[in-house]
């Protein structure tokens, strides 16, 4: 039986959980309800649970203050338990050796400078999903880091894009992964360069002006180097122990690795998680993976496997976050059309701020990717734009392309149209079809790492982007900045692509075309409505004729089929136009607009 010694008692224990270092030491407090008794070993005892035993305190909570303990010191906890006596990292570590080593006290402290960063406002927000591993790779077979991704702000920031979200970076074995399996949900990912690293990411990326908006992960922990699991040494049913359900409700398809959303500790333990990206690493938002497995066991509608207590979590965090910080946004990925997702908890919504949309995507993409034209549905493409949720115009991000939807059996767009030919003319001409609805429809519009530059194939964390295709392929590059500033309106003449308004008001199925007009003041006007025409065939027309919403004089705004994007378009020239008087898609004029095959119009008044 182990002696334990006697140690003076600590005159101050510092509020908080984990390690919280401070000028004399560092206080360590851990959750532990079942263990009869807990120590910290580290290497400033010699790993010796004799040295230095916690304190019980109310609630299964265990602490003890150790001076001279400095940041950099590694350490884990020893738990004497019914079941036997074992180590287990600290749940709350910010820092690890590596996802089945020690874990470490973190450095708390860090020069964020005097720079004074400005959320943009989210009917402006452009985002750019990026793999922190295989972003930015500079060692043949290695990750990329944190501070490759810095080396790459300043192409993003000329790109336009103003939020990049990141898929999510902490802690998971190995040095390869998408990040969807957390071991230790507080520490970021040694190979990415650890917390320090991804503080000066936050730091520069504000310093061009970019967000960031961090994926977090709380349908399930693991399942590989989770200490978490059976973590005092209770458990039931063979389940997962204190942080986890232990029955039926432990199922995902990601293993029987369910958190319980009903336990306060644990409900504290990930409120704590998000707050702490947001407070003390200055992220702009977080995007929740896959909500729908927080709120029902099944991930599906069926209200028998309803998770009220999950619901009633992630509902709590955002009224949190609302109340704190209002300007930074959280986005859920549900996928299933619910708009309470995003509706305000004040009426019975979770409170998100925006959501995936499963609406615009899969739509988008059959159309895009069906083989024969006779396969696009018109109707089904002005159904896409139109979607909404709670009648708000950005409560939705759209997209054609995310890590989902170029994995798991799928590919980049481009790839789905022709295998093994994404380079030619038709993918080449569909995606960016796809792209410029993206920017143009009412939503937050995102793209996926390389995207721009037509990256081709399908997406795995071994494959690092090949970064001289955004060389090779730099008019489409240039397509893509063109498209966000239209999109941001940086020029002044699109902005009601910012608004919450939309009429899709010309539907022709015969000739596989779709117009709508965007905007955002009154009845809209010069500067502001933004009439978008779409060629979903491969015919051009010489002469389209539309109604547009106003008289006089519009000009073509973009065009994407100019031959300086692609030198394989056809620079079928659209000129800008005069309306003409006579009822047309019920407006009292209309014009006439020469349209490339699978080509996209911008087309705005002066203001």
């Amino acid at each position: 039986m182990l002696e334990i010694e006697t140690i003076s008692a600590p005159t101050t224990l510092q509020a908080g959980m984990g390690a919280i270092p401070h000028a004399q030491g560092t206080t360590f407090r851990v959750w532990a309800p079942h263990a009869e008794a807990v120590s910290v070993v580290g290497d400033f005892n010699d790993w010796n649970p004799k040295k230095h035993p916690l304190t019980a305190e109310e609630g299964g909570y265990w602490a003890i203050d150790v001076p001279g303990v400095a940041v950099g010191a590694e350490y884990r906890f020893w738990l004497k338990t019914p079941t036997g006596e074992f180590t287990r990292n600290d749940p709350y570590a910010r820092e690890v050796t590596h996802s089945a080593g020690n874990s470490v006290v973190p450095h708390v402290d860090f020069d964020w400078g005097d720079h004074q960063f400005e959320m943009p406002a989210w009917n402006t927000l452009v985002i750019y999903e990026l793999h922190v591993g295989t972003f930015h790779s500079t060692t043949e077979g290695q990750p990329g880091t944190f501070l490759d991704v810095i080396e790459r702000l300043e192409y993003l920031r000329d790109l336009g894009i103003n939020a990049i979200e990141i898929m999510p970076p902490t802690e998971f074995p190995g040095g390869r992964s998408w990040g969807y399996n957390p071991s230790h949900p507080f520490a970021l990912e040694t190979d990415y360069g650890g917390p320090k690293a991804f503080k000066e990411l936050v730091k520069r990326a504000h310093e061009y002006g970019i967000a960031i908006i961090l994926d977090v992960v709380y349908n399930h922990f693991g399942p590989g180097d989770l200490d978490l699991w059976q973590f005092d040494g209770w458990q039931e049913n063979d389940g997962g122990g204190i942080y986890f359900y232990n029955d039926w409700r432990a199922e995902t398809p990601w293993g029987h690795n369910r958190p319980d959303y009903g336990r306060p500790e644990v409900r504290q333990y990930i409120r704590d998680n998000a707050l702490m990206w947001l407070e003390d690493f200055q992220v702009d938002g977080l995007r929740c993976d896959a909500i729908a497995h927080i709120r029902n066991v099944r991930g599906t509608t069926n209200p028998t496997d309803d998770l009220p207590d999950g619901w009633s979590l992630m509902r709590w965090i955002n009224e949190e976050i609302r109340e704190k910080m209002p300007w930074k946004i959280t986005i859920a990925e549900d996928l299933l059309g619910n708009e309470y997702i995003t509706r305000a908890p004040e009426e019975d919504g979770q409170g998100f701020s925006a959501q995936w949309d499963a609406g615009f995507v899969y739509p988008i993409r059959e159309t895009l990717t069906a083989y024969s034209d006779d396969d696009r549905n018109m109707e089904v493409v002005a159904a896409a734009i139109s979607n909404q949720y709670n009648g708000e115009a950005f409560q939705r991000v759209i997209y054609t392309e995310s890590h989902d939807e170029v994995a798991n059996g799928k590919s980049r767009v481009p790839e789905e149209i022709m295998p093994g030919e994404a380079h030619t003319w038709f993918p080449k001409k569909r995606a960016t079809l796809g792209a410029a609805l993206v920017f143009t429809s009412p939503g937050v519009p995102m793209i996926f790492q390389g995207q721009e530059f037509l990256a081709d194939g399908f997406f795995s964390d071994d494959l690092p982007l090949d970064w001289q295709r955004a060389e090779e392929m730099r008019g489409l590059v240039h397509l893509y900045r063109d498209l966000i500033r239209l999109r941001r309106n940086l020029e002044g003449h699109t902005r009601g692509l910012t608004g919450q308004h939309l009429e899709v008001f010309h539907i022709n199925n015969e000739d596989k075309t779709v117009a709508f007009r965007r905007w955002s003041d009154g009845d809209g006007g010069p500067g502001d409505t933004t009439v978008v025409l779409c060629n979903f065939a491969d015919r051009t027309q010489e002469s389209y004729t539309i109604g547009l919403p106003a008289s006089g004089h519009w000009r073509v705004r973009f065009n994407s089929d100019w031959q300086g994007y692609d030198q394989e378009f056809g620079n079928f020239e659209s000129l800008d136009t005069l309306t003409e008087e006579g009822e047309y898609d019920g407006f009292p004029q209309h014009a006439t607009f020469g349209l490339g095959p699978y080509s996209v119009l911008i087309i705005s008044q002066e203001p």
